[in-house]
């Protein structure tokens, strides 16, 4: 399939399925009128004080528990492809993933991402070295919805994301018990249960209580158990006469592969390639100024292991008044261990002492001058974590006018051991063993660099904010937000593992974000608005340990985010559609490479369009289009001024199509998604180029009797070699990371 006739092909779809809507709605008049579903949405206000969509001045995607079925992400972060102005390489596993926002710069995790759960942040840090939001969430049956707001309100509410935040709720109770048990497998051997059951304890209190348990060798075949998992989730819900206590737990034990960029020009690694094996999995390590032997299990991969729980009150009062309090605790461990390439793959002949062979020194196997070797870095970090938030808000609505008054208050934990680099030349292949007769693998201070932490960190964040809505007349409403926020840092690192703090960072500063925003009821489905804020993106601990001398030098280390937006939005019985077009600038972005080299500050300004795309008929079709277009460029950079950010697709283009029919008596669904994206560049040298590439996904739900459901789910079926990023900590080097090869899913599930 050439890139030319796909790009023409789905330029083709995408023409059919918004042409399709006129088509659909001739046929539709002969149709009996159904009744028009009211949407309610929680993100961008305060405290999560519910909107109707179409009332709202800013673009908010909405994605339901039947089209995350459709979508089958193999991670969170997947599912985050299906909101537009965002781009995500989540081919790392599924945690590790790097997410990007409306052109937003970022060497990698994910900045400007804020995960909520039931409308409280999980974490107050976006990223931090090793960890992002999420990381620290896992789907499965008990997710209700997912919505995701770019930009608009968001600089004001909650913990004052500037980019993206995704807000998951979960399925609550009912006066019905309802329930559903699963069963899936794949043809690279996950074996997986999910259960989920809802109902009524008692008069207006109400149950949920579901989770799963799941093993496989890993998409990428690590010849053991690679992934492991489960998670169990309680919520409980009770509804008062004014209002709604609602409390949750979500316990997680999960961990996968960490699969990392990987030599592009060597026979035999591909897609399904991965560096961790059985014989290279166990391993010795030297680490601190005494080098002190460590023994590891590179097997044990990245993830998560703790809880994520919490709870709101919401109430409604006489004349107008209403209050909500929102609370969230996050405690556990996010640990990482991995074999991170470092420099090009080479031969045994060029780095064998005898400039001819080299032993394994796991099977004794003699290789020859011409094997592939590669260094490898055998990495660990461990990374004990914990959050506590709360979001209270009083709110007064008056004839046209609506007040809010917030206070919002976080404070957040890391304590970090590191041991990086441990580099040593092994075999290229899968799981290919570490070499004997290589004299710096023989070295306790490897072939490479080491760079040893002990760290502590503890954040603390107070912010008060206020809005106010006022409607001139039904078509017309003016809103504006203000907050004020002080963070504070106490943050100290030992770098050498030697006892001694050689940085340590006392960090007290404050900001105020606002927004401002019109909103015009064209008629009751259709609207446009328009919205510009200004939001800053306060620094936590990695900031300070990466931009050391600058913070002596007196940075704040505050990134500044400016933004406006402009859209057009229709919202009517069978169709949601948000056409935003989007521009910001971001002062005082930082990069850096690898731990222990200068940082880049830079300035980044983007602008582009987003396409949100949403049809369902009657006759059983139905499609979703996202799609963004955009232009990046930083403008302020001590030696790239005037390239485009790195790892930032021009344009991305992802159509859904999904039709149920009925044939013998069987419901059935056949759908699928063509996603295509644009070259980016590998690095802001705009060096290296990331190619495009287009994926393929198709799938079938059939229900051969009452509430039986059966699942075959066919990812990338073209087994695309996709290419998601280059090496980061090396743009030089001929390294990168493949999407996900062909996988094939089958799913049985049991609803009552």
């Amino acid at each position: 399939m050439t890139t030319t006739y796909t790009r023409s092909a789905l330029a083709s779809a995408i023409l059919l399925a918004l042409s399709g809507q006129t088509v659909m709605a001739e046929e539709q008049t002969e149709q009996p009128a159904k009744e028009k579903v009211e949407r309610i949405i929680v993100s961008g206000t305060p405290a999560g004080i519910g909107v109707r969509k179409i009332d709202a001045g800013y673009a908010v995607t909405n994605i339901d528990a039947d089209q995350i079925v459709k979508l089958s992400p193999k991670s969170t972060a997947d599912l985050f492809k299906a909101v537009p102005g965002v781009w995500v390489e989540s081919s790392g596993g599924e945690s590790g993933a790097n997410v990007f926002v409306r052109g937003f710069p970022g060497g990698g995790d994910a900045p400007f991402l804020t995960l909520s759960l039931e409308g409280s942040p999980i974490y107050p840090a976006p990223t931090l070295s090793f960890l992002e939001n999420s990381s620290l969430f896992r789907l499965d049956e008990t997710i209700e919805t997912m919505e995701a707001l770019r930009g608009g309100p968001n600089p004001v509410v909650s913990n004052g994301q500037p980019g993206l935040t995704t807000n998951f709720r979960l399925k609550r109770g009912s006066e019905d018990t309802e329930g559903v048990f699963k069963y899936t497998t794949s043809d690279y051997d996950l074996q997986r249960i999910d259960a989920m059951v809802s109902g009524e304890i008692s008069d207006d209190l109400f149950f949920m209580v579901g989770g799963y348990v799941k093993s496989s060798p890993g998409i990428r075949d690590a010849g053991f158990t690679s992934e492991k998992g489960s998670q169990f989730t309680i919520n409980i819900t009770k509804e008062l006469e004014n209002g709604t206590i609602n409390l949750y737990t979500r316990q997680t034990d999960d961990h996968g592969a960490w699969y990392l960029p990987t030599p592009l020009n060597v026979d035999g690694v591909d897609a399904s390639y991965t560096q961790l094996g059985t014989l290279n999995r166990q391993a010795t390590i030297y680490t601190g100024a005494n080098n002190d032997e460590q023994q590891i299990d590179l097997g044990e991969g990245r993830g998560w292991k703790g809880h994520v729980s919490g709870g709101s009150i919401k109430l409604e009062f006489d004349n107008g008044w209403s209050f909500t309090d929102r609370f969230n605790i996050t405690k556990g461990d996010a640990n990482t261990y991995g074999l991170v390439p470092a420099g090009s793959a080479t031969t045994v002949g060029a780095v064998a002492d005898n400039g001819e062979t080299a032993t394994g020194a796991v099977t004794g196997t003699e290789y020859d001058a011409d094997t592939a070797v590669q260094q490898l870095g055998r990495w660990v970090v461990l990374k004990e974590i914990s959050a506590f938030t709360n979001d209270l808000a009083f709110a007064k609505k008056l004839d046209n006018l609506s007040l809010a008054f917030g206070y919002y208050t976080a404070s957040t934990s890391a304590n970090d051991w590191w041991s990086l680099g441990n580099t040593a030349y092994h075999v290229l292949e899968a799981g290919g063993e570490m070499l004997d007769g290589i004299e710096c693998n023989a070295s306790v201070d490897g072939c490479d660099f080491n760079y040893d932490i002990n760290s502590t960190g503890d954040a603390r964040t107070n912010a008060f904010y206020t809005t106010a809505q006022y409607k001139f007349n039904d078509d017309f409403t003016l809103d504006a937000g203000v907050r004020f926020e002080n963070h504070e840092v106490e943050y100290s690192v030992d770098e050498g593992l030697d006892g001694v703090i050689d940085k340590s960072v006392q960090y007290d500063e404050s900001k105020t974000s606002w927004t401002t925003g019109i909103n015009y009821s064209i008629n009751d489905d259709m609207g446009v608005f328009a919205r510009v804020n200004r939001g800053y993106k306060m620094p936590y601990f990695d900031d300070f340990r990466d931009n050391f001398s600058a913070y002596e030098g007196g940075e704040k280390l505050i990134k500044e985010v400016t933004q406006a937006e402009f859209g057009y939005k229709l919202l009517t019985d069978s169709t949601d559609f948000y056409a935003t077009f989007f521009t910001n600038e971001v002062k005082g972005d930082t990069f850096v490479r690898r731990p222990g080299v200068p940082a880049e500050i830079l300035t980044n300004e983007a602008y582009g369009i987003e396409l949100d795309y949403n049809y369902n008929h009657e006759s059983g079709f139905s499609v979703n289009l996202n799609s963004t277009l955009q232009e990046t460029e930083i403008t302020e950079s001590p030696s790239n001024e005037g390239n485009e950010s790195q790892r930032q697709p021009k344009w991305q283009v992802r159509v859904t199509p999904s039709y149920d029919f009925e044939v013998s008596d069987m419901y059935a669904t056949l759908y699928g998604t063509i996603s295509a994206v644009d070259d980016r560049w590998g690095d802001n040298e705009n060096t290296v180029v990331l190619e495009g590439y287009e994926k393929v996904d198709i799938g079938l739900i059939v229900e051969p009797m009452e509430g039986i459901k059966v699942q075959l789910a066919v990812d990338n079926l073209t087994d695309e070699q996709g290419i998601t990023e280059g090496d980061p900590r090396n743009a030089d080097a001929p390294n990168g990371r493949y999407i996900m090869p062909r996988t094939t899913r089958l799913s049985i599930s049991y609803e009552f």
